[in-house]
């Protein structure tokens, strides 16, 4: 063999060896743009909710019609599986004078799938929820919702809040989009209280199905659901201890629908 030719081998191999390098650098590049592409999803989904703009999160965010497998879920009661009972939660969401509604998401922990066709994440929410409420509608609402005081003659509800979430997403046409969507409501208590007392004799408020206080603080809940949990979540109680749930994702090859 002539030096020549050993050269040219060498080369060869140096050539391969950049090659795979710039291809794996390539995945990476790739996983990381889909890793801030999914976050702006989900922090996309807050901004829109928190201004009412629920139709947006429909049209925009959430999985296509007929996407196998799309569900979601928001306490104990059961599951959502069908795309129009998925986004029920979403349509004809009114725009309330004088409720303010401010969710922010913090700590994510997002995992994109080996194929870049999934995605899952965690992330953790605080924030308040609070309105003015008709005083005739006050009258019914259990005694958890109000804090207290009135404004120009209406009841004040004015809750602190604190969730987690754990949201898988699909890519469809090169856009991330939600496919399965799970709240954790951890604790909430109205101002006029803290949350640990709260907690010890208003565990019913995690379960109530209800999805939003409308127009006048009119009460409005969730439909029926489509078929029961699998696991059940417990929010923060007095006689319970914290549990990693949803654990957060790692680093996978093949889907597994972990936060159902």
């Amino acid at each position: 063999m002539t030096t020549t030719e050993t050269s040219v081998e060498a080369l060869a191999r140096r050539v391969d060896e950049l090659q795979q390098q710039l291809e794996q650098t390539r995945r990476e590049a790739t996983r990381a743009a889909d890793r801030g592409a999914v976050d702006n999803v989900f922090n996309r989904y807050m901004h829109y909710h928190n201004a009412y703009e629920d139709e947006r999160i429909i049209a925009e965010l959430w999985a296509e019609p007929g996407t196998p497998g799309m569900w979601s879920r928001y306490n104990n009661v059961g599951r959502y599986t069908t795309y129009e009972s998925v986004t029920a939660y979403h349509r004809g969401r009114p725009r309330p004078i004088g409720k303010l509604l401010f969710h922010y998401a913090s700590t994510p922990v997002i995992e994109v799938g080996a194929d870049g066709q999934t995605a899952k994440g965690i992330w953790i929410m605080a924030g308040l929820e609070s309105g003015l409420m008709d005083p005739e509608v006050a009258r019914n609402v259990p005694p958890w919702v109000l804090s207290g005081g009135d404004v120009d003659g209406k009841p004040v509800w004015a809750h602190w809040v604190w969730c987690k979430y754990g949201v898988d997403f699909v890519k469809q046409d090169g856009e991330w989009r939600i496919w399965h969507f799970r709240c954790y409501e951890v604790a909430r208590a109205p101002f006029n209280r803290d949350w640990i007392s709260f907690a010890a004799d208003n565990q019913e408020s995690h379960d109530s199905q209800l999805a939003w206080f409308g127009d006048d603080g009119v009460p409005v809940f969730l439909p029926p659901v489509d078929e029961p949990v699998e696991t059940e979540y417990h929010p923060y109680a007095n006689d319970r201890a914290q549990t990693l749930d949803p654990v957060p994702p790692l680093p996978y090859d093949e889907f597994e629908d972990t936060f159902k």
